[in-house]
């Protein structure tokens, strides 16, 4: 097999988990690099006036994990 016919597709599933994570590493390594939408950063502001209004409507990260846990099952 040509080294060029090769596509990420031909990957194993261990194999491209290892390419996502590495590539989440690679962008993780440079968080100024990663473009933001203006409507991200809209939603974001949103999201912490109104965690700021509200305290109490904010979850713990313990609180999270067992909702996640409860729906899904895990």
């Amino acid at each position: 097999m040509n080294p060029d016919d090769i596509s990420i597709f031909d990957l194993s599933p261990p194999e491209k988990l290892q390419l996502v994570e590495d590539l989440w590493d690679d962008l993780a390594a440079k968080p100024s690099e990663v473009p933001v939408h203006e409507w991200q950063k809209e939603e974001l502001a949103r999201r912490k006036a109104n965690l700021m209004n509200k305290p109490a409507s904010g979850l713990s990260w313990d609180e999270v994990k067992n909702r996640i846990r409860n729906r899904y099952g895990r």
